[in-house]
């Protein structure tokens, strides 16, 4: 049997109590509540108050190229037959000699205006090859353009129109803050059928594609033909990419489509506003990916950073970087990748002096390194490999590799520099570590472990060092038509 307990308490003063501690506890769930749904962000009722609010910034590009006169000859026609005079007429108008008149060949694009002076971004695909260039505003009217500058690696380029009244603009907004699963809205011109609008969400941040400064918003926001080089906006009214390229097996949207991102345009814009041209920093090195394997060969903790494969003469060979270094820091900012490193040194400003930090022989290493300007960098040119012709005799067989040490006649075959010692691979056996990791004939290994080797003897030593070290892979700098890349083999017997 249960006994109650009766515990006496003053009625006046606790209901006060527990009334307030009721309007406390609702007005604290209220808080959570909106909180909560500040923070889940539903879908918009419209986006028409954003639509109205930044069309008058986006454009229309048309583009008109002359094309020259084709050297075509008429249709073949039987002779005799009742068509040949048509068309021997129709061709002759063009010359006596049957040529064809030079004609007009227009395209069509989006844009949007960045400026009340009439500067303009659009795509550089867009006005590419262009003779003339016209400007349809949303709010009617048009004016000729004139091309400032461009930038083929990130697809970007600036025009000015000159107007007798300030131009409505939009700005750039952060894209590193946009998250996945953010409201998106596009506008442009899609297959030409003038302004529209199409609105989807964030669907993944940092894609690349073909470029070595790629940065691309992917979204469903649908982008089609015509819709290049126009905007892509947040949800306060704020560009954040340029509608660039989209995933297609037919052509058009099927709900991948990519914008680059407005940190990457603004830098690029400015640079070109200002000089016409762009001016990205240059470190002065060949980089590869650090892979597991690579880094397991190298001693390193994870598989990040950018490995050198090769130090030309210039901003690095100065500073002092070697070749099988790896960055793991470059400015301050940890080095993920080798694509993070091109575009962190492309974005820093030419002629800056920056700490780069570099893993060398088990431990790092602070350089200091002043930036050159890539534009200006002179690009090396390698002969081409004929390993057809290499017939030198085999001198051993290591990894499925049959190498030999290279001669004065394979060092001119192969573009090797004078002077150079390593292996070369005369032939790769398919079925080895070595063939799925890319090796094949013609290639040169020039070191081993990252020390030089100039015979399979000294392979074998490096291969030994590396078991003997507890490495389950030993590191290979080869090189094809002079071009160095890393390569790390396992090493279990």
């Amino acid at each position: 049997m249960t006994k109650a307990i009766a515990i006496p308490f003053n009625n006046h003063a606790r209901g006060t109590d527990l009334r307030m501690l009721f309007v406390g506890f609702v007005g604290a769930l209220a808080l959570l509540l909106q909180a909560g749904a500040a923070d889940a962000r539903g879908a918009p009722e419209s986006f028409a108050d954003l639509a109205e609010k930044v069309s008058p910034a986006v454009v229309n590009i048309t583009t008109t190229t002359i094309v020259e006169a084709s050297t075509d000859t008429a249709p073949m026609v039987p002779k005799g037959s009742p068509f040949e005079d048509f068309f021997k007429d129709f061709m002759d108008r063009g010359g006596n000699d049957g040529n064809r008149a030079p004609r007009r060949s227009n395209a069509l694009g989006s844009g949007f205006v960045i400026s009340e002076d009439g500067y303009i971004v659009t795509n550089n695909h867009v006005i590419e090859g262009a003779d003339e260039i016209e400007i349809e505003f949303f709010e009617g009217g048009t004016l000729p353009a004139t091309l400032v500058g461009t930038d083929p690696k990130t697809d970007i380029a600036v025009l000015k129109v000159e107007s007798d009244k300030p131009l409505k603009f939009v700005s750039f907004g952060d894209s590193d803050v946009a998250r996945m699963g953010d409201w998106v809205m596009a506008m442009g011109n899609p297959l030409g059928q003038g302004f529209s609008i199409s609105a989807g969400i964030v669907s993944q941040r940092g894609r690349a594609l073909q470029g070595a400064y790629d940065d691309y918003i992917q979204t469903d926001a649908a982008i089609n033909r015509g819709n290049s080089g126009g905007p892509l906006f947040n949800m306060d009214g704020e560009v954040i990419g340029v509608n660039t390229a989209i995933l297609s097996p037919n052509g058009g949207s099927i709900g991948i489509g990519f914008s680059m991102a407005s940190n990457v345009v603004k830098r690029v814009t400015s640079q070109l506003t200002e000089f016409g041209e762009t001016r990205r920093g240059w470190l002065g090195v060949k980089i590869q990916n650090v892979s597991e394997d690579v880094a397991e060969a190298m001693g390193l903790e994870a598989a990040s950073g950018a490995l050198i494969t090769d130090v030309p003469d210039g901003p690095s060979k100065d500073a002092g970087i070697e070749a099988g270094d790896v960055i793991t820091s470059f400015d301050g900012k940890n080095v993920e990748d080798a694509n993070a490193l091109v575009r962190t040194v492309g974005e820093t400003e030419v002629g800056k002096a920056v700490r780069v930090v570099v893993f060398r022989d088990g431990k790092t290493k602070t350089l200091m390194v002043t930036l050159g300007r890539r534009e200006d960098a002179e690009n090396v040119a390698f002969p081409t490999a004929d390993v057809e012709e290499m017939t030198p005799a085999p001198d051993e067989t290591l990894f499925g590799l049959t190498v030999t040490p290279l001669t004065d006649e394979l060092r001119e075959q192969l573009g090797v520099v004078n002077g150079t010692d390593g292996l070369a691979v005369v032939d790769v056996d398919e079925t080895s570590e070595a063939f799925t990791k890319g090796l094949r004939s013609g290639d040169v290994i020039v070191e081993a472990g990252q020390e030089p080797i100039a015979s399979a003897d000294d392979l074998k030593t490096r291969v030994d060092a590396a078991r003997e070290a507890g490495r389950k892979t030993v590191l290979l700098l080869v090189r094809r038509a002079g071009e160095p890349r890393f390569v790390a083999l396992g090493v279990d017997e």
